[in-house]
């Protein structure tokens, strides 16, 4: 399938990207920055090995949830993190998984206003650098235990998830992790009304590879890592866009999704 992503034009000017407040209008203020390209977002389900974190940043679980009310903060906070500590734990065998953020969007400016949500992210883009990786451990955890945890391999990973009907508009489109180049990566200052951050913005290179996982059900998951202290080869970047899918059926349900991050110990 052929369909646009918003990558960071080429430049030489150092971009700063706002974040969106929830239920609020989406707005990206970097007018001019940004350049639409057309690629090939290939179907994952179809490919002959399903992708995994270590090697492509990304892979694709079935796992139910209890929780029937996505909007319900308290089983939330208590139910759906626990789940998802167990389910990252169980997929790359960590040692500690801590639940710290859990963010939920959805595809139409009423959803947004009524549940104060935020909207798919639709430029290209991973949510940690080599420097804000660390930086969230030692912002969410105590200075003496974020220190010893941080001696040893740790990662950050997001669960994405459908939380009221399959995605059938606005999919995650995610870049294959052996198909980026360093130098696509641009280190960008994320600001946000609570905290400054960095996150990569990324320029276009037509060795990119991307795939997404069409239709996602409500007892699907995707599993994204977007950052991994380790440098041995392995993947440690997944960035990843929402899209406009041209396939999506007339009058389908508008996305509604969470993804929640967690910090990954091994």
């Amino acid at each position: 399938m052929r369909a646009t992503v918003k990558y960071l034009a080429a430049g030489e000017q150092t971009p700063v990207y706002h974040a969106s407040v929830g239920g609020e209008a989406a707005r990206l203020d970097m007018d001019g920055q940004f350049e639409t390209r057309e690629v090939e977002i290939a179907n994952a389900r179809l490919r002959a090995e399903l992708p995994t974190l270590e090697r492509n940043a990304f892979t694709l679980v079935q796992r139910p949830t209890g929780v029937e009310d996505f909007y319900n903060e308290a089983l939330v906070q208590s139910a759906y993190t626990a789940e998802v500590e167990a389910l990252i734990g169980e997929v790359t065998g960590a040692r500690r998984v801590s639940v710290f953020d859990h963010t939920r969007r959805a595809d139409t400016a009423e959803l947004r206003k009524a549940h104060r949500i935020r909207e798919p992210s639709a430029v290209v883009h991973n949510d940690y650098t080599e420097r804000s990786g660390p930086q969230r451990v030692r912002e969410m955890l105590p200075a003496e235990e974020a220190d010893a945890l941080l001696a040893g391999r740790f990662a950050i990973v997001n669960v994405w998830r459908p939380v009221r009907n399959p995605v059938l508009t606005t999919p995650l489109a995610i870049c294959d992790a052996a198909s980026l180049a360093a130098r696509d990566l641009v280190a960008t200052e994320r600001r946000a009304r609570d905290r400054i951050g960095e996150i990569y913005l990324v320029r276009f290179n037509p060795a990119h590879r991307w795939l997404y996982f069409p239709h996602l059900q409500l007892d699907e998951a995707v599993l994204i890592k977007t950052f991994d202290s380790e440098t041995d080869g392995r993947a440690r970047f997944a960035v990843h866009t929402a899209f406009d899918d041209p396939t999506s059926p007339p009058g389908a349900p508008p996305r509604e999704s969470i993804e929640t991050r967690a910090f990954v110990f091994f």
